[in-house]
C-alpha cells in the first residue's frame, strides 16, 4: 500500500515549513528502519513542502495508521520538532490518491506558484536520494518515474507553465495605463514568496527601480538583501504603504494584510513632501484568498486591480490552464492504477496459466504416444487450452482494476488448490522454518 504524509503551504505555516526543509538526509533510512512494515520510503523536503511518500505492507492490519506514526516518529527523531507540534499541520493520502497528489505536486499543480518548474527537478533528486541511500521500492520507483512522466506530458500539452508568471504580466500590463514612468514609481511589494520574486523580476524588466518589500511573516530583510531591494519593518508598513504610489500583495496569509487604515496618512503627513499625495495609487492584490481589504477601492483616489478582474483579461488557454493540467494528471493517475492493479495480478494469472499448460502437455504427450502423428490431436488441445484461458485471464485484469484482485487469488486456491509463486514460495518457507 502506498502512504503520503504531507505538510505544505496549504495546512503548515512557513516557520514550520522552513524548519522542515532543513530536514536531515536521514528521515527515509530512519523511517524505514522503524518497522518491517515500511517497504520503501522517498523523503521530498522544500522550502514549501515536506512529503514522505512510503509503501508500507498490505497485509498488516491498520498499515495506513502505522505508516503515519513511522513517519511523525522519524522526523521527530531526525529534526528535534516534537510530535505535538506536527498535530494539525500535515495532510494523509492513501492507495490510488497517492499517484494523483504526486503527479500534481510535480506538475506544479500544488506549488504557491501555480505551474513553476523548480519542482519537477526536486521530485527527480528526491528519488535519486532515496536510490542512493538504499530506501527506495519497486513500486516507489515506478510511482515516481510515472510522476516526471506526467510533468513532462502537462508541459508538452497545456499552458500551465505560462500561467502563474502570466498573472503577474496581466496585472502590470493593466497598470501600464495608469503608469507613465515606471522608474518614477515608488513601489512596495507585500509579501516574499515565489509570486513576489516573479513579481520583482517583471517590475525590473519593465523599468521601475524604487521597490521597497513588506512581510507579514517577517521575511523581509531576508527577502531584500538577496535581490538588492529596501526592507520595510512593521511599524514602518503603514506609513510607507500611504507614500507608496504602486502596492503589490502576493502572499499566502489567509486574512487581509492591506487596509484603508494602511493608506490613509495621519492628518498633517501628507503634506510633508508625499510624492504621490493622496491621490494617486494603484493596489493590484494577486493573493488567493484576497490580501486587500475590498474597502480600498472606495477611498479616493485609489484604485484596486484584483485576480478577478486580472484574470478577466487572461487568455482562454492561460484561464483554462489548470483545467487541462489536471485531467491529464487524473488520468495518469488512473493509468498508473491500473497498470499496477494488472501487476498485482499478473502471478495469480501465471500460476494458472502454468498449472493449464502443465496440463497440457501431458496431454499432448499421451495423444502422441497413441499415435498423433499429424499433430492434429495436440494442435486441437493447445487452441482449446487458449480459449479456456481467455475469459479467466480478462476477469482477473478487470477484477484487478476494481481493486479485487485477492477474489481471483482466492478463487484459484479454491478451485486448482494453486497459489502464485511468491504465495507458495513465502508457504515453504514458513513450513520449513
Amino acid at each position: 500500500m502506498l502512504l503520503c504524509v504531507t505538510a505544505s503551504h496549504k495546512t503548515a505555516s512557513f516557520e514550520l515549513l522552513e524548519r522542515l526543509s532543513r530536514t536531515p538526509d536521514d528521515v527515509a533510512p530512519t523511517l524505514v528502519g522503524m518497522t518491517p512494515c515500511v517497504q520503501g520510503a522517498v523523503v521530498l523536503a522544500t522550502c514549501n513542502r515536506f512529503e514522505a511518500y512510503v509503501e508500507m505492507d498490505e497485509p498488516v492490519t491498520a498499515a495506513g495508521a502505522i505508516g503515519v506514526e513511522a513517519v511523525i516518529e522519524a522526523v521527530e527523531a531526525a529534526t528535534g520538532i516534537p510530535a505535538a507540534e506536527l498535530d494539525g499541520a500535515y495532510a494523509v493520502h492513501s492507495g490510488r490518491r497517492v499517484a494523483e497528489h504526486l503527479f500534481s505536486v510535480a506538475s506544479g499543480l500544488e506549488s504557491v506558484v501555480s505551474g513553476e518548474g523548480e519542482i519537477a527537478g526536486q521530485v527527480r533528486r528526491a528519488l535519486k536520494s532515496a536510490r542512493k541511500d538504499g530506501t527506495t521500492s519497486p513500486e516507489l520507483e515506478r510511482l515516481f518515474q510515472r510522476a516526471s512522466q506526467a510533468q513532462r506530458k502537462v508541459k508538452n500539452v497545456t499552458a500551465l507553465g505560462r500561467a502563474g508568471r502570466s498573472l503577474v504580466r496581466l496585472a502590470l500590463e493593466l497598470a501600464d495605463s495608469r503608469i507613465a514612468d515606471w522608474s518614477a514609481e515608488r513601489v512596495l511589494l507585500v509579501g516574499t514568496g515565489a509570486y513576489a520574486a516573479v513579481t520583482l523580476a517583471t517590475l525590473r524588466e519593465r523599468g521601475a527601480e524604487n521597490i521597497s518589500v513588506y512581510s507579514p511573516s517577517g521575511r523581509a530583510e531576508v527577502f531584500a538583501a538577496k535581490h538588492g531591494i529596501r526592507p520595510i519593518a512593521a511599524e514602518e508598513y503603514a506609513h510607507t504603504a500611504a507614500r507608496s504610489s504602486l502596492l503589490i500583495t502576493c502572499t499566502s496569509a489567509t486574512e487581509p494584510v492591506l487596509g484603508p487604515e494602511h493608506l490613509q496618512l495621519p492628518t498633517g503627513l501628507a503634506a510633508a513632501g508625499c510624492p504621490v499625495g493622496a491621490h494617486n495609487q494603484l493596489v493590484v492584490d494577486l493573493g488567493m484568498p484576497r490580501n486587500v481589504d475590498p474597502a480600498v477601492a472606495a477611498l479616493e483616489g485609489v484604485a484596486l486591480l484584483d485576480l478577478e478582474t486580472i484574470r478577466l483579461h487572461a487568455p482562454l488557454e492561460e484561464l483554462q490552464a489548470t483545467d487541462a493540467a489536471r485531467s491529464v494528471v487524473r488520468e495518469a493517475a488512473e493509468t498508473f492504477h491500473v497498470v499496477g492493479a494488472r501487476q498485482s495480478v499478473t502471478p495469480s494469472v501465471v500460476a494458472l496459466r502454468s498449472h493449464i499448460f502443465e496440463l497440457l502437455e501431458r496431454e499432448i504427450d499421451r495423444a502422441r504416444a497413441r499415435g498423433d502423428e499429424d499433430g492434429k490431436v495436440e494442435q486441437a488441445l493447445r487452441h482449446l487450452s487458449g480459449v479456456l484461458l481467455h475469459t479467466p485471464t480478462v476477469r482477473a485484469h478487470e477484477l484487478a482494476a476494481a481493486g479485487r484482485a485477492d477474489e481471483f487469488t482466492a478463487a484459484l486456491a479454491a478451485l486448482y488448490g494453486i497459489a502464485p509463486e511468491a504465495e507458495a514460495s513465502a508457504a515453504d518457507d514458513a513450513a520449513t522454518a
